[in-house]
């Protein structure tokens, strides 16, 4: 399937409502946060029998208007995408916290990057793309297929953000050691994986999440084309409420295809909130990240990172143009 086909697909499909179990709340993701202890959940299994091959998850159509894109300062056509993309953020103006943001236009190879130098920042949620393509990888090296009870749980993992399914699929990666193998073989360099299933406090760059989101809209990739799909699927498919972020940058109507992440940390009572995806624009297909810690509040966190996708992906899209 090209890249092409599946975002034909996720725009114009339909699927059934959410699966599984109601959204879980990120404030009890791992990672340290405020929250009351819940009672661990029994880890699903399959039905006996043989597995299952991959399907991709017939995409929903997502009612919820695209927010109108924040008007970035105007760059010269002239300019380099970064030296675009750095004028456009620069003229948001002051923000609460910090952030980075890392874009890839898929039709032209142009990247740009902005806040390298403010360091890691936690994962949150978006490590649960990360933690499916380690078990796809996982599979892949061992010539099976994921079970039925694992593909349920990567769907209740990846379009509600449950905790308990991602508890699960961490244990069948190998925790930790896992996640830091698979990503070596996707070349995230700047990632390691968080400790004692903390998953949530993963480190990572916005660099890495691009070459996590090339590895699943790329044909170039250790993923084989089941696994693309179903990860890619599964991302087009987010459940409403929970589709904020990148989006913010896409045309209208477009399909959203993403993962966010957000995490209240318990020492500080600030929040980090991520978002991540493949954005269409004007005729292309973006790439992005958007990560930021130390935010005021969640909506606090969530305007930010809008504003900064939305503000980045014209700038390098008008930029990268012949």
């Amino acid at each position: 399937m090209t890249l092409f086909v599946m975002i034909a697909a996720l725009a114009a499909a339909s699927g059934p409502g959410p699966s599984g179990r109601a959204a879980a709340a990120e404030a009890r993701a791992k990672g340290g946060q405020a929250a009351r202890p819940q009672p661990p959940r029994a880890e699903r299994t399959a039905r006996p029998g043989r597995a299952q091959p991959l399907r991709p998850p017939a995409p929903r159509r997502n009612g919820t208007p695209t927010p109108s894109r924040t008007p970035s300062p105007s760059a010269s056509r002239t300019a380099s995408a970064d030296e675009a993309v750095r004028a456009a953020l620069d003229g948001l103006g002051g923000h609460a916290g910090r952030y980075a943001i890392a874009v890839r236009d898929m039709d032209t190879g142009a990247y740009a990057s902005y806040g390298e130098g403010t360091g890691t920042y936690d994962t949150a949620s978006i490590v649960k793309v990360d933690i499916l393509a380690a078990l796809l990888l996982r599979h892949q090296a061992r010539g099976t297929e994921p079970t039925a009870g694992q593909r349920e749980l990567a769907a209740d993992m990846i379009r509600s953000s449950d905790n308990d399914a991602t508890d699960a699929l961490w244990r069948a990666i190998g925790g930790t050691a896992g996640l830091d193998a698979a990503n070596e073989a996707l070349g995230l360099s700047g990632t390691s994986a968080g400790e004692f299933g903390r998953w949530g406090l993963t480190q990572t760059v916005p660099a890495d999440q691009i070459r996590l989101l090339r590895a699943v809209f790329g044909d170039d990739s250790p993923l084989g084309p089941q696994a693309r799909a179903f990860i890619a699927g599964l991302m087009g498919r987010i459940v409403p409420g929970q589709d904020w972020g990148v989006p913010a940058a896409a045309d209208p109507g477009a399909p959203r295809v993403l993962k966010n992440g957000w995490l209240r940390r318990s020492t500080t009572d600030l929040w980090d909130i991520n978002s991540i995806g493949l954005v269409p624009y004007d005729g292309h297909l973006v790439l992005v990240a958007v990560l930021s810690a130390d935010q005021p509040s969640r909506e606090d966190g969530i305007a930010l990172v809008e504003r900064a996708a939305a503000a980045a992906v014209p700038a390098l899209v008008d930029n990268a143009s012949p």
